[in-house]
């Protein structure tokens, strides 16, 4: 069409400040889907008769470690992809030993003398940490995609 202006396509790579821009927003949209999954963990153990005395399981405990939790595996995430050789099946085995290692302490009150630390509670923190890796990996993979080798 005259006088129109061409749409031109571009291959390269989005610029610096827009990725980083991406990345951060793709751990906040992490961060919040987690925090509410989380809600509805909590609610549901509640609901199925965990204590409410279990401090774990009120959204001021849980809520900012939960965003931690994005924060430091997206900081895992992010070196494994950078120095690996193959990061892919290194994250393959590696998240899930580290979300099993995560249980030692959620296992660790159930002896202790923490009010309302009883079974139901404590796998309830067991499922938080799953719910944070599936929603983090899920995340990462789309803003902190993993190279081809």
């Amino acid at each position: 069409m005259p006088g129109s202006v061409p749409e031109v396509v571009s291959s390269a790579p989005p610029a610096p400040r827009s990725r980083g821009l991406t990345v951060v927003a793709g751990l906040l949209a992490a961060a919040v889907v987690a925090v509410l999954a989380n809600v509805v963990v909590a609610l549901l153990a509640r609901a199925a008769g965990a204590s409410g005395d279990f401090a774990p399981l009120h959204l001021s405990a849980y809520g900012p470690l939960t965003v931690f939790g994005v924060v430091l595996g997206a900081i895992g995430w992010a070196v494994v992809r950078r120095v690996a050789k193959n990061p892919a099946g290194l994250l393959r085995w590696l998240v899930p030993v580290l979300v099993v290692v995560s249980f030692g302490p959620d296992l660790s009150l159930l002896g202790g003398g923490t009010p309302g630390s009883g079974p139901l509670a404590v796998a309830a923190l067991m499922v938080m940490h799953v719910v944070v890796a599936v929603v983090a990996v899920a995340a990462y993979r789309r803003v902190l995609p993993l190279p081809v080798r």
